[in-house]
């Protein structure tokens, strides 16, 4: 018997980009897999199991940078 993973939408930020491995079907809308923020899938989709967190972010895509800051550069 399989270990089943079950996770509730209440265990990520509505702002947090997840993954949704399966589609989804909801009476109103067909959601596919992709990336989403978790405020936007069903609580349906986290109930069975379908999304998932997303690894963190490595190397340089890591770095956040404001655009409006000098540069190291720039002297």
């Amino acid at each position: 018997m399989a270990i089943e993973r079950r996770m509730f939408k209440g265990a990520f930020l509505p702002t947090e980009v997840v993954e949704l491995r399966q589609m989804c079907f909801t009476p109103g809308r067909l959601f596919e897999p992709g990336k989403y923020l978790a405020g936007e899938l069903p609580d349906l989709a986290f109930e069975m199991g379908l999304v998932d967190r997303l690894p963190p972010v490595r190397g340089k895509n890591a770095e956040i940078r404001d655009e409006n800051s000098p540069s190291e550069t720039e002297s």
